[in-house]
């Protein structure tokens, strides 16, 4: 449904931090011609928690037009507030967005039985497929494979997760006890190729800004069975998997694309631009 790349777009800022449409655009077609095959608008990477409500239906609507539909768009509408979840899940889907994506609940700490009720409740709101994404990292909590099995069979609208822990047991069991149409993605680019080695589909990526093409060829082998192929082409990209995370994300990401002339602004606070010493490292990463 989403393809095998699905980039976790950055949101461009102009000089005042305010969400800049022109360079979104430039953003959106550098992605599409270097191998995006589905992208996730207002997600973690696109610094969602310092956007505001209206920022993110504006951006929703504004990516949908220039995406013109091409390729799927994925709202990020999920928080830990259910009630405000569905109320955004609504007025993307009113935007014309392909999917949803929901995160596990962060800071307050739900159940298991918690998370299965929210999730539930959310995608039961709308008619659009949704994604579950699981980030343990980041929420605190993990959603266990026994709770996404569940959703996975019981609402029929859930039809993939973005799984971003590193867990590849647990990734084999949603594999193997979910329903055949429902689709897992790693979260993690330096973790592609285990997950794809496990029968995951593909990524949900940060790298794929920069390398993106380098990334389509690394799954295309592996998809192909020149497993020796990908192998060699992950180990050579595992430093930019690896090195775009040296600061907090999308920092480091956005040092590389302005590298490449794709100029998408800087950071809101609480975050913070890059140091000299670490602008010089991601420089390395392309040398």
């Amino acid at each position: 449904m989403f393809g095998r790349l699905v980039t976790a777009m950055v949101t461009p800022f102009d000089e005042q931090l305010q969400v800049d449409r022109a360079k979104t655009e430039a953003l959106v077609e550098h992605l599409i011609a270097t191998g995006t095959t589905g992208l996730v608008v207002a997600g973690t990477t696109g610094e969602s928690p310092t956007l505001t409500a209206q920022e993110k239906l504006d951006l929703y609507r504004h990516v949908v037009e220039i995406v013109d539909g091409r390729i799927p768009v994925i709202a990020g509408t999920g928080s830990n507030n259910t009630a405000a979840s569905i109320e955004m899940t609504k007025k993307a889907a009113e935007l014309g967005v392909d999917a949803i994506m929901l995160v596990v609940p962060y800071y307050n700490k739900p159940s298991q039985e918690g998370l299965y009720q929210h999730f539930k409740t959310v995608a039961e709101s709308v008619q659009l497929p949704v994604m579950l994404y699981n980030i343990p990292g980041r929420s605190v909590i993990n959603m266990t494979a026994d709770t996404v099995v569940r959703l996975a069979e019981d609402v029929t609208n859930i039809v993939a997760i973005k799984e971003a822990g590193v867990d590849l047991s647990q990734m084999s069991f949603i594999i193997d006890r979910t329903p055949d149409d429902f689709t897992l993605y790693t979260g993690d680019d330096k973790m592609t190729l285990p997950c794809m080695s496990v029968g995951g589909h593909g990524v949900i990526s940060v790298a794929s800004h920069v390398i993106g093409n380098e990334m389509t060829e690394m799954i295309n082998k592996f998809v192909a069975g020149d497993i020796a192929g990908a192998s060699a082409l992950h180990r050579k990209l595992l430093p930019i998997f690896e090195g775009l995370f040296i600061a907090a994300n999308p920092t480091p990401v956005k040092e590389a694309l302005a590298l490449q002339g794709v100029q998408t602004g800087g950071v809101r606070l609480p975050l913070v631009g890059l140091t000299e010493q670490e602008k010089a490292y991601v420089k390395s990463l392309f040398a």
